[in-house]
């Protein structure tokens, strides 16, 4: 997807968002969304087309919330690492490692404008966040100290993508952290616990107004 070349995508960010802070990660402030249908059809009119990727970005999903919250309280686990966001959305996890003092954080999402979204928001938080718009699941990981993973287990060819790219990783001796309330493709039994959380979400987003989400090792 190409959306920065065929709109201005910090405008349209901007004109469609307001600056919040995410209930559980109050340090960090983000342009996200209020509202998940207006938009979307806003997105599909600027684009000139129908069946736009869904704008993630737009929104601090309870495991994202969750792992950032988890991130900011165990800035150990981060201070001089190479860290990779997967599937940044907002790059509310990837600002919140280099608050925690990551020596490099790269967000990757396919979403173009997942990934101005999170330079915009990089900068609000006066952080320097690298981007790319390459799929990297599509072959095996770089050398990275720690990968964070949030709410990725939605769709079943994904997340089989999600769990053979982390196992690789953690292989290769990187922190795998996921953020996720379980969702459908959830591999149970293949992580270990390391905190779980209570977030406030919208009911346009979550089956409840309080989330029940957990940070996991792999």
């Amino acid at each position: 997807m190409t959306t920065n070349k065929m709109l201005n995508a910090p405008a349209f960010i901007r004109a469609n968002t307001r600056i919040l802070t995410p209930p559980l990660v109050p340090e960090i402030r983000l342009h996200l969304a209020e509202e998940s249908v207006p938009i979307w059809q806003k997105t599909e009119e600027e684009l000139g087309q129908m069946n736009v990727p869904p704008p993630y970005w737009a929104f601090a999903w309870a495991g994202g919330q969750a792992l950032a919250r988890y991130i900011l309280d165990n800035p150990a686990l981060f201070t001089g690492k190479r860290v990779l966001d997967l599937g940044a959305g907002s790059g509310l996890t990837a600002i919140a490692a280099m608050k925690a003092g990551a020596a490099r954080v790269l967000a990757a999402d396919i979403d173009e404008l997942a990934l101005e979204a999170t330079r915009i928001n990089a900068a609000e938080n006066a952080v320097s966040v690298d981007t790319t718009a390459q799929d990297l699941l599509a072959a095996p990981p770089d050398a990275y100290d720690v990968i964070l993973v949030g709410d990725l287990f939605y769709e079943r060819q994904l997340a089989d993508a999600v769990l053979t790219f982390i196992e690789a990783a953690a292989k290769n001796g990187a922190l795998v952290l996921i953020g996720d309330p379980q969702r459908n493709y959830f591999p149970k039994g293949r992580f270990a616990l390391a905190h779980s959380y209570e977030v406030a979400v919208t009911r346009e987003l979550e089956d409840a107004l309080i989330k029940k989400t957990a940070v996991w090792r792999l």
